[in-house]
């Protein structure tokens, strides 16, 4: 139940585990941002909040450095998002076969008209989206969208992802505002972050209202 905690929680749980292990401390946070951006069972797994706590605890610590766990969790998001695309691309040969009810082949086709539309920009935008960014690489394996167009987004919303949160919380996280504020700055953060999305949201329902009038 300690190591369930560790590994749900391990923002809260970063100075203790870098005591106890050490170096061990970048294999742990690398499987957890791969796990929760690579397997479409595990998006429950801190992101943000851990990305940005990890900053933080670098900038006053000696035991981590900023720019290895940069290019090391940049590494683990985008790893992360091709196996769980090619995982989606496995599966979905398999599970839209036309026997389901609700797993429909034109379903399928749909969701491949729009990542062949949109897939770019909801690979970047959703990697901001909790929950969210984990299910999008999935369905755009599933959707068979075009793989180098794919890796191209998936390496551009890995690296602002990481970068954003990382190195927030390396120059911001410990202020004395945000270290008392802590969740709502995440949440600030997260909100801000999903306007792109919901721009692009209004933007299309708007443009369906005038093509329908």
């Amino acid at each position: 139940m300690q190591f369930i905690d560790l590994f749900l929680h391990t923002e809260k749980h970063l100075g203790d585990f870098l005591q106890a292990y050490g170096i061990w401390i970048y294999a742990l946070l690398f499987m957890i941002i791969f796990m929760e951006t690579g397997l479409v069972v595990t998006p429950f797994l801190p992101g943000d909040s851990l990305l940005f706590a990890v900053g933080a605890l670098s900038a006053n610590t000696t035991g981590m450095n900023i720019w290895i766990l940069t290019g090391l969790l940049i590494a683990a998001a985008i790893i992360g998002n091709m196996v769980n695309y090619s995982i989606g691309r496995w599966v979905g040969p398999k599970v839209f076969h036309g026997g389901n009810r609700w797993l429909k082949q034109e379903h399928l086709i749909r969701a491949h008209a729009f990542y062949e539309k949109y897939g770019g920009k909801a690979i970047v935008l959703t990697r901001f989206a909790p929950i969210i960014r984990t299910f999008v690489p999935f369905v755009a394996g599933i959707a068979t969208m075009d793989y180098r167009k794919f890796l191209f987004f998936n390496i551009v919303g890995g690296v602002a992802w990481v970068a954003l949160f990382l190195l927030g919380g390396f120059y911001l996280g410990n202020l004395p505002g945000v270290k008392k504020h802590f969740e709502i700055v995440i949440l600030l953060i997260i909100g801000v972050s999903l306007l792109p999305i919901a721009y692009e949201v209004v933007r299309g329902f708007l443009a369906r209202k005038n093509k329908a009038l």
